[in-house]
């Protein structure tokens, strides 16, 4: 039988499917028996061992009785509960983090990969102010952004495409001092030779082709997956079918938004006039 093998530290998700396959392994049950157990399918236990399903806490409760562990998952599923990033969102960093190429279209706020630490530790901040997140949340959120940040170090270096509406760059974040730093981060990354960066201006009116952010990555394979988040989750789609329009209206907005070098005059306009 093929096993798909979780990295424990991707997310409180998959380190409680590392922990609930462990625990079953060493009673030498199967999927079936220890759903037979716990009075659900032995493809229901498959989909959480593989982070495919999250773990509920009545689910860990009964895991627990079937296992005899006292309150083990039930402690652990805690964590899967109190986790800030969305449903789907620790797999697409995944194949971020190894991604040869990344197009990403943002709207409102600079994206994480280009943020300084102070732009980040605003807008994580604001989200706490608002009780949408705790501190602890908060930590993690940068913890993880930090990562993925360091990872564009990696060689050989991915390359960037980057559309930026014209509302990131003009959205007053974290004050005047953290958000001129921040487009001298911009001017600083749209230099590298890896990069290429533009500005969606808002004269584009309905011709901008996205009205949410999306990210598109290329993998080593050459297979090339989109990203997409709403309120509630995170989808990463992987049927070309479904990726190809995204693609096509990702290179029509190239072709509608400033050059490069306009846009990295805009950019430097805005700076200026941050006081």
């Amino acid at each position: 039988m093929n096993r798909k093998d979780l990295d424990p530290e991707e997310s409180p998700a998959a380190e409680f499917g590392v922990l609930l396959r462990r625990l079953r392994d060493e009673r030498g049950w199967t999927q079936e028996d220890l759903g037979a157990r716990m009075r659900v399918s032995g493809t229901h236990i498959s989909a959480v061992e593989t982070n495919r399903r999250p773990p509920t806490p009545q689910f860990a409760r009964s895991a627990d009785r079937a296992l005899g562990t006292g309150d083990l998952l039930a402690r652990k599923v805690r964590a899967v509960r109190n986790t800030s990033l969305l449903e789907g969102f620790p797999e697409f960093v995944k194949q971020e983090m190894a991604a040869t190429e990344i197009m990403l279209f943002e709207l409102g706020i600079i994206p994480g990969l280009l943020q300084t630490s102070e732009y980040a530790e605003a807008v994580t901040q604001g989200a706490v102010s608002r009780g949408a997140i705790s501190e602890q949340q908060a930590d993690e959120r940068l913890t993880l952004l930090a990562k993925r940040q360091a990872a564009l170090l990696r060689e050989p270096t991915p390359f960037m495409y980057v559309v930026l509406d014209e509302s990131c760059i003009r959205r007053l974040v974290g004050g005047p001092t953290v958000l001129a730093a921040q487009m001298d981060r911009l001017l600083e990354v749209a230099n590298l030779p890896s990069v290429v960066m533009q500005v969606a201006p808002y004269d584009l009116g309905e011709r901008r082709s996205f009205d949410l952010p999306v990210t598109l990555l290329t993998t080593r394979e050459r297979t090339i997956l989109a990203y997409a988040e709403s309120a509630q989750q995170g989808l990463l789609e992987r049927d070309y079918n479904a990726v190809r329009p995204l693609l096509t209206a990702y290179h029509q907005l190239q072709a509608e938004a400033l050059s490069q070098a306009a846009s990295k005059a805009m950019i430097e306009h805005v700076r200026k006039g941050i006081s």
